[in-house]
C-alpha cells in the first residue's frame, strides 16, 4: 500500500457538520457517489456554506474536484493548495435535480500535503456534496 493511500484522509476537518463517507453507496437522494479508492475526500451532503480541509494530496497525480448541488441558487467553489488558489468555479443548483461542476488539475497543480475546498452557497437551503479524487 502506498504511503499516500495511508494518509489520504488522515486529517479531515469539516467547516460545519458533514459526513465523510466510508461506504461505496450513495445514501437515498444522495448527490454524488462515494469516490472509491481514488478518493481523497467525500462530503456526502451539507447545506449552506461550508467546506473541507485535508492533508492527503499527492503532487504526482492529477486531481479532480467535483461539486453537485440542488435546491435553487448556486454555489461558488474554491480550492487552495498550500495557500495557493488552484481552482475556482460556480455551479448552478436547480430545484429538484442536481447541478454538477468539476475541474481536473494536472499533476503538480495540487501540491503534496494539505488543501482546502470552500463552498459559498447563495442561500442556506442549497444542498451540496463534493469529492476530491486523484485517479491513477
Amino acid at each position: 500500500m502506498r504511503a499516500r493511500s495511508m494518509v489520504t484522509v488522515a486529517v479531515v476537518a469539516l467547516f460545519g457538520l458533514a459526513g465523510v463517507g466510508a461506504g461505496p453507496a450513495v445514501a437515498a437522494g444522495g448527490l454524488l457517489p462515494h469516490p472509491g479508492p481514488d478518493g481523497l475526500v467525500w462530503v456526502e451532503e451539507m447545506t449552506g456554506d461550508g467546506g473541507v480541509a485535508s492533508g492527503g494530496a499527492w503532487d504526482r497525480l492529477p486531481t479532480v474536484l467535483t461539486v453537485a448541488c440542488e435546491g435553487g441558487g448556486s454555489v461558488a467553489v474554491t480550492m487552495d493548495s498550500q495557500d495557493v488558489r488552484v481552482a475556482e468555479f460556480a455551479v448552478d443548483c436547480p430545484v429538484g435535480s442536481a447541478g454538477v461542476g468539476s475541474v481536473t488539475m494536472d499533476a503538480g497543480v495540487v501540491r503534496s500535503g494539505s488543501f482546502t475546498v470552500g463552498i459559498d452557497a447563495s442561500h442556506d437551503s442549497v444542498r451540496w456534496a463534493l469529492t476530491v479524487t486523484q485517479p491513477e
